[in-house]
């Protein structure tokens, strides 16, 4: 009996450790979701409150990151930049047989008008407008359309052919938009840059087109073109420039257009699409053509640097006993000039102007084409004298 009683209560011992370690468990196994449960639902008052109020922050923070310097800045400068369509006069002749010289006077030419299309951006208040000279070259009628729809005639104040830039101004009484212009000379390589245009004439469906990049490249010169445009310290971005894009806008961070968009390397000669090569007339360089066009009506390009030259030969090297085989040597030098100024003398050899190497008389003509040289321009010239090279500074003085 007494066996069967331990027996008894050592089973009935058993039995309650099991249930107590039972519930612990279980006990445990229930917090343990409720707390996973908690993390995934709100099933309180309290809870629904807390969570609105997270979205709620969330969404402010969201909405405050989406407003940022390019934002901004496309915010300041998009109500002054327009679109530009323009009806050109195109001469036309036929062609085949009838292009033959016997034909031509049966057959004369013909003018017809064909309808381009461009950007542009007001400068000042009274509504004056740059674009490129090849956006309205040749244009018969210009109509300058504002991002409210408002569109205007504008008239050709003055241009200037070889660095493709020209002055509008659009026939109306009110007060303009206007941007800011910046400076082209503080550019960084690697920053923000927007390009707000019309390409493709998207400009028509109510506000201008916005593209960013950034700055790729700066001082890239391409030298005078065959249609006798000179292109020089272009700034390369791979801010989308498409067709339609040209005198447009291109701008900085803080709202300032420091590049006048104007051409690109697409993907084919008939495309007029970007594949990350755009390139822009550096601000300070507008700001210069402008100054003159808005006072003379024109660029002047005369200019004198006070010096005679003549080729370097194999005969003169042997004569002067150097051994240098391309250049030119100064023959006289002009008292009172820019030459004298910059102590140039008589003997002196010119090796390069600005980077670009000195082979003849003929080719310093050429040099200054490709700079499209003017009174101002300051020129670095590398001169070999007496055994030595340095580098003298000529600035180009206008023709009295």
């Amino acid at each position: 009996m007494k066996k069967f009683l331990s027996y008894f209560v050592t089973l009935f011992i058993g039995i309650a450790i099991g249930a107590i370690v039972w519930t612990k468990f279980k006990s445990a196994d229930s917090n343990q979701f409720y707390f996973e449960g908690k993390t995934s639902k709100y099933n309180s008052t309290s809870d629904s409150l807390h969570s609105s109020n997270i979205r709620l922050i969330n969404a402010q923070q969201l909405n405050s990151q989406r407003r940022n310097v390019i934002t901004e800045a496309v915010k300041k400068v998009s109500p002054a930049v327009v679109g530009i369509n323009v009806f050109q006069l195109q001469v036309t002749r036929s062609h085949g047989m009838f292009d033959d010289p016997f034909f031509r006077h049966f057959f004369p030419e013909r003018q017809e008008l064909v309808k381009g299309l461009g950007s542009g951006f007001i400068i000042s208040p009274d509504g004056y407008v740059v674009t490129n000279e090849h956006v309205v070259h040749n244009a018969a009628k210009t109509v300058v359309t504002l991002p409210n729809g408002d569109k205007y005639d504008a008239e050709k104040v003055a241009f200037d052919y070889i660095s493709d830039i020209a002055l509008l101004k659009i026939n109306g009484d009110q007060s303009f938009p206007y941007v800011y212009l910046g400076n082209s000379a503080d550019l960084i390589i690697g920053e923000w840059a927007i390009a707000v245009g019309n390409p493709f004439g998207l400009f028509d469906m109510g506000q201008p087109s916005v593209s960013q990049g950034i700055i790729s490249a700066t001082d890239r010169d391409f030298g005078k073109q065959r249609d006798n445009r000179i292109y020089k310290d272009m700034i390369q971005t791979d801010a989308a420039i498409n067709s339609g894009n040209s005198g447009g806008p291109l701008v900085n961070s803080l709202g300032e257009v420091v590049g006048m968009n104007t051409f690109i390397f697409s993907g084919s000669q008939s495309s007029g699409t970007s594949i990350g090569l755009g390139f822009a007339i550096p601000i300070n360089r507008v700001k210069k053509i402008l100054k003159e066009l808005r006072t003379n009506g024109s660029v002047d390009r005369t200019f004198k640097t006070g010096i005679s030259v003549v080729n370097l030969t194999r005969r003169y090297a042997r004569y002067l006993g150097i051994d240098i085989q391309k250049g030119v040597i100064v023959a006289g030098v002009e008292s009172n000039s820019p030459a004298a100024r910059a102590n140039l003398q008589v003997g002196d050899i010119i090796v390069k102007i600005n980077d670009y190497e000195v082979a003849s008389s003929d080719q310093i003509d050429e040099i200054f084409d490709d700079l499209d040289a003017k009174a101002g321009d300051v020129l670095k010239f590398r001169i070999y004298r007496q055994e030595k090279y340095f580098n003298v500074f000529l600035r180009l003085e206008r023709i009295k």
